[in-house]
């Protein structure tokens, strides 16, 4: 086995850990009950006015279920049960909006799922006719929604236009047919396609995609084709997620064929395979798993500092606070994160009552936001200066000895360097971002953690 390989195939074995994806510090295994409508009630009560939020809808409906999915989401065939959640969906807006202590200004909408393109085109006007009868949003507003090839519509992009939405997400995954029937998602190119130039057509041009690798049957030949497939739609930023594998939390996952799942030493191969490809196209690497063109506002940010890390993933978004609606929804607030009910019905049963339908959530302290901030650069920038984010909290770096300890540890394994308090995680580290985030994250427990692999 030549050396290069080797090292590798250690670093597979001494780093393929189950860890969080850090979209939040603390994150969304530690929220407990103890955060509940009331007390959430009161943080948006003490939001300042003079901040602009960050709108999140989740819409939990597909036609079908893809079995990789990891998100809440249930399947139907039928209108009447989408139509029944708008209007739910809707009252949860006004019983937000009566819940906050003035009229907010907004930078940021944000529809996801499930498949909000289950929804008809009036359902999406309905809603932001209800966000912009309770906020004032900014002209330059970020808004955008996620969208399934299959079910995307023209009706619902006629409506998409008419009310100012800037940005779609595509999911994409996989173009190979093979992989796509793998995991129950059959999408040919030429759907893809069509959906983008519709988009284009109403004059919507901000467009992402998603891909994915980890999943039955891919190799690196076949990602190298449908990379290549993918830049020919002219996508202006990329996610690369790799696949979690959890079907003790989600049993459709059950279905994928699990002898045809790659192991670690190969996800690692297909990981550098689409960045490879996806620089080599003129993209650029942003964090983890986010790529975009040079010119894009993304790629600006990251180079001016200023990228940000939220449940949506990487993000230009710096809204103090997010105010997630729907059930399983998360907000972040100053104060803490607190989530919406996930079952469905009980989330309806709550809303309709008035009550704000919290199922749990965490107050964060003073620690908790010095070490997300560490995360956050970390995961954004790769790299942090500790004694710059400790000053700034108007605390001593010396705290973190044993954390940089750890983290010195990981240098014979030509994943960071260390300067001083400056950790950068080198390009060779870059799929291990999670591992060195991990070193400052007090709540994990590696012996009872249920997240996704680290590659």
């Amino acid at each position: 086995m030549r050396p290069a390989i080797a090292m590798k195939n250690a670093l597979h074995e001494k780093y393929d850990l189950r860890l969080p994806r850090y979209t939040s510090y603390p994150t969304a295994p530690h929220f407990t009950p103890t955060v509940n409508g009331e007390v959430y009630r009161r943080w948006l009560a003490d939001l300042d006015p003079a901040q602009p939020l960050s709108l999140y809808f989740h819409v939990p409906y597909c036609e079908e279920m893809c079995w990789f999915c990891g998100c809440n989401t249930k399947i139907t065939k039928h209108y009447a049960p989408v139509g029944s959640y708008v209007e739910v969906l809707r009252t949860e807006i006004g019983n937000v909006i009566a819940a906050l202590p003035g009229r907010y200004q907004v930078s940021h909408i944000h529809f996801g799922g499930g498949s909000p393109t289950i929804m008809k085109g009036d359902d999406l006007r309905a809603i932001m006719d209800n966000i912009r009868a309770g906020y004032d949003v900014l002209p330059d507003a970020e808004i955008a929604i996620e969208m399934d090839p299959r079910t995307a519509n023209r009706d619902l992009m006629d409506a998409m236009r008419d009310c100012g939405f800037t940005r779609s997400s595509i999911g994409i995954q996989d173009f190979n047919p093979v992989v796509q029937k793998s995991v129950n998602r059959v999408q040919p190119f030429e759907m893809v396609a069509q959906v983008i130039a519709d988009l284009r057509a109403r004059k919507m041009t901000g467009i992402n995609v998603d891909l994915m690798y980890g999943l039955p049957y891919q190799t690196t030949e076949t990602l190298i084709e449908t990379v290549d497939q993918t830049v020919t739609l002219n996508p202006d930023r990329l996610s690369v997620f790799g696949y979690a594998h959890v079907p003790w939390m989600k049993k459709h996952q059950n279905l994928i064929p699990e002898h045809a799942l790659p192991g670690t030493t190969e996800r690692w191969a297909q990981y550098e395979t689409i960045q490879k490809r996806l620089c080599e196209h003129g993209y650029v690497a942003i964090g983890l798993d986010h790529f975009a063109r040079a010119d894009d506002a993304m790629a600006i940010a990251m180079q001016a500092g200023l990228l940000h890390r939220n449940f949506q993933g990487y993000t230009t978004d710096r809204a103090e606070a997010l105010i997630g609606m729907g059930p399983s929804a998360i907000s972040s607030l100053p104060q803490g994160y607190a989530q919406n009910d996930p079952a469905l019905g009980r989330w309806k049963r709550a809303v309709v009552d008035g009550v704000l339908a919290i199922e749990k959530g965490i107050a964060i302290d003073n620690e908790d936001r010095l070490r997300r901030d560490i995360i956050n650069e970390l995961m954004c920038h790769l790299s942090v200066d500790v004694a710059d984010i400790c000053q700034q909290h108007g605390t001593s770096p010396d705290r973190f000895t044993p954390e940089m300890d750890r983290i010195r540890a990981m240098m014979v394994d030509g994943i960071v360097k260390v300067n001083d308090a400056n950790i950068t995680i080198t390009e060779s580290g870059r799929p291990l971002v999670r591992a060195v985030c991990a070193a400052f994250d007090t709540y994990l427990n590696h012996a009872h953690g249920r997240h996704s692999q680290a590659v």
